[in-house]
């Protein structure tokens, strides 16, 4: 069992936070099929001390889900302290999760996220705030560095290991790759063995066997899953079984993937209403739906839900047509 900041880690699978996908009814999913971590969607520091409206939601827990960290992102140290504060009390949150591994250029190039690994001493000042400020352990997540000619993560580690993290989570590409190419374990390794706190790896963990390949080969803690779980909770329970030796579970039926979608829209309409759940639902049920075949017709339909009832009547479209992937004879239009 893994040990963050002393609160116990029972499975050591971690979901990546990932912007507007990691919200509280994904996450509730995610946990139900094995995720031992959740972290939210990161959620601007700037906005949080400017008490904006729409950020505060984003920090929302689902109903006992701990451990559980809610991430925060930006480079002013003071507005870092105070938003920690914010987040910490808002969320009820078991860690604060610092995000320094954002790629988009918006975020990066502004100095927040990874761009902070440009600046590594900026770094220890934003996390030696952040800790002050956010009355619960403090975890860090970034990549190798910012381009192939400047990583920086083993010492990027080591500094924050010493500012006083409780773990740090290393997504094995540069922010330059952006998602592209492959993650490189190698360097995460070199980051395990050069710090004593939990290290979290991150990246091309796809499939069951990813998982304890990830582990042994980097010697990590934890694994962290991103882009694997789209449309595909049932990711965490299959590298479960992996982790513990057990036979992998099939995926389920096509009927029961099709209602898990459902009940996750249900839940997210509950928590941002019906428009906005509905409209991050086109994203998601397509995601449900990859390598479905014969999926192409409700596809179509998929892009265009703009209620609940959109999404019934899409899904039982689904399950009377289409079975185990093969489409009954006559597609009903």
């Amino acid at each position: 069992m893994v040990s963050i900041g002393g609160i116990p880690i029972e499975t050591p699978l971690a979901l990546g936070p990932m912007a507007g996908v990691t919200d509280v009814a994904f996450r509730t999913i995610c946990r139900e099929q094995g995720a031992g971590l959740t972290c939210t969607e990161m959620v601007s520091a700037k906005a949080l001390c400017y008490q904006d409206k729409k950020s505060i939601p984003l920090l929302r827990m689902g109903e006992g889900e701990h451990p559980a960290a809610a991430q925060i992102f930006g480079s002013d140290p003071a507005c870092m302290e105070q938003a920690a504060g914010i987040a910490h009390e808002v969320s009820g949150a078991d860690f604060i999760d610092i995000n320094m591994g954002c790629p988009v250029p918006k975020v990066a190039n502004s100095g927040d996220g990874s761009g902070l690994m440009r600046d590594p001493d900026k770094a220890v000042r934003v996390a030696e705030a952040v800790i002050r400020g956010a009355g619960c352990p403090v975890t860090v997540k970034f990549r190798l560095g910012w381009d192939k000619g400047s990583i920086n993560c083993v010492e990027f580690a080591k500094a924050m290991e010493e500012a006083g993290v409780a773990a740090v989570a290393v997504h094995g590409r540069t922010r330059n790759q952006m998602y592209a190419g492959t993650a490189n374990w190698d360097w995460i390794r070199e980051v395990k063995r050069a710090v004593k706190i939990p290290v979290i790896a991150n990246g091309d963990v796809f499939k069951p066997t990813d998982a304890p390949r990830i582990l042994k080969y980097t010697g990590a803690d934890m694994a962290m899953i991103g882009r694997g779980v789209f449309g595909n909770p049932w990711l965490f329970a299959q590298c479960k079984a992996a982790l513990e030796g057990k036979p992998i579970p099939d995926m389920p039926p096509l009927a029961e993937r099709c209602d898990t979608a459902v009940r996750q829209f249900e839940l997210s309409a509950a928590n941002k209403g019906e428009k906005i759940a509905c409209l991050e639902a086109r994203r998601h049920y397509a995601w449900y739906l990859k390598g479905v075949p014969h999926a192409g017709y409700y596809k179509e339909q998929i892009v265009k839900i703009t209620t609940l009832a959109d999404v019934y009547r899409v899904t039982e479209g689904i399950k009377r047509d289409l079975v185990d992937g093969a489409p009954a004879p006559f597609p009903s239009r």
